[in-house]
């Protein structure tokens, strides 16, 4: 209910064959560039904030274009962008990328993908991806050291310098070997447009970098990438046959643009790289050693398409094992429980939780009892009245439950901050009267930010962690946020300190407090929240094992690093204390 935001997706074709080709089979030189609008729509859900579009067509003779970009802002953008192409932007690479913003910084500027020029084409690269770094002051100072003066400062700026500087590095080395080998002029061009190794590029420049990320890029010489991070963070899936080779973030884009089944589809596996040379050769490389598995849980409970097998049927699980936990907060009584979900992405997780009761011989009431209604332009009010129209958001279904008779089992993927809860879901709910709403989200508690790409709260806006310093000051114990921020200030890199919060209280302590911070003035139904737990999460989703959001495991240095850096602020800058 409470829309969390992905850091974006990205799509890549290669035409494997030439474009006449593609006109007389399918009639149309746009074959490619269709195939790329049709795998970013299907992607639209991993961002709409803007999107770029990036071509390079190798027939192109010296003295015309022959690297095109395009861009825009707003949710529309794919179709603007489309929209504006004409016939010259066609060639045999293409990649796509749709943005969500995860770090404030938004405008045309900050869409992928991005261009770096130069007259040799080899040395041109266009870079997008789904990542976000977390050691970017390290990776600034590297390059600030070699005399290099990046013009923006951000992930993605910085990662197109260090790796356009290693791609002149590797041009460089091909310029002396044609050189070793007699050749002159243009000869010396095309042996390095013909022999340069994307491996090499990556391996001098991905090992600088921390944080979850897929890493797509061409250049003008015609090779076209693809690199997964070494714990497995964000996804990233492809396809390959006699015409084209394909890579998306999700596994349905692929299949549905090309009619394909899932078993044709394979992942790309932590620290490798997809390669297509400029010949039309395919590859997979592993460019860094695979880390330990950290393919993140949420993709599968929220972000992903739910149309993915794999996805789908995870989602059901999620909801289905929640059923004993659910069976006892209404003590039993089926007969007086009406079941629902809120809409949209939690409704697979409602088949599973249904199935779950029907499983063991209990008829299953369901009603349809909260709907979405249109994004209300709340924009043109200030304050309470502002409040009072987010309020209306959601609507229900009157007549839905027997007043102050039936139970309201209710089920959503996620409880992030609990605002809309407070100020929507809660007030609407209790209009319909019933005798105790049972709140369940189908992911653990979320106590912890994501730094790897998608767009979670600071930590005082979880509403676990507000709900675990409730307690600690209810029960006098704030020497334990002291203790905590000391570890936070003298020893932030080696351990998640800020898992000390939650360590005095149980899941059910918790869930209590968040209910008293959640619960509306005046409100009647009382209310229970189920939580998943971490357990069950592992069996619904056992190849998708990263849980930092619940469990503060950060794969990575670099989260850890920021996490603790996150309390440090929160002790300063809200709790106004200083060491």
């Amino acid at each position: 209910m409470e829309q969390l935001k992905h850091e974006c997706g990205v799509a890549m074709i290669r035409l494997l064959k030439p474009l006449s080709y593609f006109e007389q089979k399918y009639g149309s030189r746009r074959y490619g560039l269709n195939k790329l609008y049709l795998m970013m729509e299907k992607q639209h859900n991993r961002g709409q904030e803007g999107a770029g579009i990036a071509c390079v067509n190798l027939d192109a003779p010296v003295g015309e274009e022959y690297m095109f970009r395009e861009k825009a802002e707003g949710k529309d953008a794919i179709t603007e962008i489309f929209r504006r192409v004409d016939d010259s932007f066609t060639g045999q690479l293409y990649m796509g990328h749709l943005r969500y913003s995860t770090t404030g910084k938004s405008g045309l500027t900050y869409v992928h993908p991005f261009l770096r020029r130069n007259n040799w084409r080899a040395k041109n690269l266009c870079l997008c991806g789904n990542f976000n770094m977390t050691n970017i002051n390290e990776v600034f100072s590297f390059l600030t050291a070699q005399g290099q003066s990046p013009r923006i400062y951000g992930d993605s700026y910085i990662t197109l310098e260090l790796m356009g500087h290693r791609l002149d590095r590797e041009v460089e080395r091909l310029f002396a070997e044609a050189k070793g080998k007699g050749l002159q002029g243009t000869d010396i061009t095309s042996y390095i447009d013909n022999h340069v190794e994307m491996a090499n590029v990556l391996q001098t420049t991905m090992p600088h970098f921390d944080g979850g990320y897929v890493m797509c890029g061409l250049t003008g010489s015609g090779e076209m990438f693809a690199m997964r991070d070494p714990w497995g963070i964000r996804p990233a899936f492809w396809y390959q046959d006699d015409e084209v080779a394909v890579l998306a973030s999700e596994r349905p884009v692929i299949q549905t643009t090309f009619d394909l089944p899932t078993d044709k589809i394979q992942e790309l596996s932590p620290g490798q790289a997809l390669i297509v040379r400029k010949s039309g050769a395919v590859c997979v490389e592993q460019i860094l050693p695979a880390k330990r598995p950290s393919a993140c849980s949420f993709e599968r409970i929220y972000f992903s398409r739910g149309s993915d097998c794999d996805i789908y049927n995870e989602r059901k699980k999620l909801g289905e094992q929640l059923t004993p936990t659910i069976l006892h907060a209404i003590d039993g009584d089926v007969a007086h429980t009406v079941f629902s979900y809120i809409p949209n992405t939690a409704e697979v997780a409602f088949y599973g939780m249904t199935d779950g009761v029907r499983k063991l011989s209990h008829d299953v009431r369901i009603e349809k009892v909260v709907w979405k209604d249109i994004k209300l332009r709340t924009f043109i009010t200030e304050g309470a009245e502002r409040n009072d129209l987010a309020a209306h958001v959601y609507d229900i279904t009157y007549g839905s439950l027997c007043p102050y008779v039936d139970n309201l089992v209710i089920i959503d993927d996620s409880i992030v901050r609990g605002t809309t809860l407070k100020e929507s879901i809660f007030k609407i709910l209790d209009r319909l009267h019933p005798k105790k709403i049972v709140m369940v989200s189908s992911s653990p508690q979320i106590r912890y930010p994501d730094y790897y790409g998608i767009d979670m709260p600071s930590l005082e806006e979880l509403c676990a962690f507000r709900a675990a310093i409730a307690l600690i000051k209810e029960r006098n114990m704030e020497n334990l946020i002291a203790d905590i921020y000391r570890k936070c200030k003298t020893a932030p890199e080696t351990t998640n300190h800020v898992r000390g919060i939650y360590a005095p209280f149980s899941v059910l302590e918790i869930n209590r407090k968040i209910v008293e911070l959640l619960c509306p003035k005046g409100m009647e139904a009382p209310i229970e929240l189920v939580y998943q737990s971490i357990e069950g999460l592992h069996q619904a989703c056992p190849n998708h094992p990263g849980d930092w959001y619940f469990t503060g495991h950060y794969p990575t240095p670099g989260g850890i690093r920021l996490v603790n850096k996150a309390f440090v602020n929160y002790v300063e800058q809200i709790l106004q204390y200083q060491l």
